[in-house]
């Protein structure tokens, strides 16, 4: 889970929107409402073809909507050219769609250029988001996208998507064509550029795990609907209809573990009691209670949870067993 934001995102609000395809005898989305925080992370989630894509491209006019209005910090998305409006919201998809004969530096500038900035203000915007999303500038920036891998890829997208510094960035199914490792390695930048710059992100995926270690909350899609809106231990624990449940698989512990952190579960020290001796395995304060788990599955007894040098506490099964009771 992301850290609190300083504020800088956009508020979003929909309200009562509605989009039918031509030829279709069902509407793609009914009934939309949805008021999303300036700095909130989002999350769509459900099958594909529930609509989470569709609903996401109405914020941008991509798709516009037959009924109901999208407002971006108060102000109704119609107020501009659909042009205009893109080019202060970053978007990020799956297939990149970088430019191919342009450079990784060009590709980011695009946008920037289109805005008329000065060529030293883009040079050094450029070079900033490359160091912020790990891609060194000197090796980076004149390559082509096909001289890069997949993830290198991506991490350019989202570059090119933060280039003109929007306070609202939607992202669609954005790691879906690469590997499990390299998609930790991209989710867990996207939370540290939501801890860094506070934008507000609207996210779309079908992975539940990628769903529930990204949001601050979850929209739960189905058929066009929105199920339910809640944080992701809140859904998880509190599901509002069954096909909710069984689409987070609500049961599974496990799943709560990994939104339970160790500050939740520890038992203090204080002047009575000490750093206990024995077995015992340290762990950090900001891991997960599934992190606890696994260390105490090789076989200590007890954890001991550190901040840096500081001792906070311990912690053993009983305290994780109780921390997801009292979460429940």
């Amino acid at each position: 889970m992301s850290a609190p934001h300083d504020g800088g995102g956009a508020s979003l609000r929909v309200s009562d929107v509605w989009v039918r395809y031509p030829g279709s005898d069902r509407p793609a989305l009914q009934a939309a409402d949805l008021e999303v925080a300036g700095g909130e992370l989002i999350v769509l989630l459900g099958p594909s073809g529930c609509g989470k894509s569709t609903f996401l491209r109405t914020m941008n006019r991509l798709i516009e909507p037959e009924r109901g209005t999208i407002e971006i910090d108060g102000r109704d998305v119609r107020a501009v050219s659909p042009e205009v409006l893109r080019r202060g919201i970053g978007y990020v998809i799956q297939a990149v769609g970088l430019f191919p004969h342009l450079t990784v530096g060009q590709n980011v500038a695009v946008v920037p250029e289109l805005l008329g900035w000065d060529r030293a203000r883009i040079a050094a915007r450029v070079d900033e988001l490359l160091e912020l999303v790990r891609l060194e500038p000197r090796r980076y920036r004149n390559r082509l996208p096909a001289a890069l891998s997949g993830g290198e890829q991506q991490r350019v997208g989202v570059a090119r998507a933060l280039a003109a510094e929007p306070r609202l960035l939607l992202m669609d199914e954005p790691f879906g064509a690469v590997d499990a490792i390299v998609r930790l390695a991209l989710q867990d930048e996207v939370l540290r550029l939501h801890r860094v710059l506070g934008t507000t992100i609207v996210f779309v995926t079908h992975d539940v795990d990628e769903a529930l270690r990204l949001g601050d909350r979850l929209v739960v899609m189905q058929a066009g609907r929105i199920l339910q809106a809640a944080t992701p231990l809140q859904a998880l624990v509190h599901p509002a209809s069954p096909p909710v449940a069984e689409l987070l698989d609500a049961g599974d512990a496990v799943r709560r573990l990994q939104l339970l952190g160790v500050r939740d579960a520890l038992r203090p020290l204080d002047a009575t009691r000490s750093v206990p001796a024995g077995d015992f395995t340290p762990i950090a304060a900001d891991c997960t209670l599934r992190d606890a788990l696994s260390l105490l599955l090789d076989g200590p007894t007890q954890l001991v949870v550190r901040d840096g040098q500081q001792t906070l506490g311990v912690l053993d099964f009983d305290d994780i067993r109780r921390a997801v009771t009292a979460g429940a």
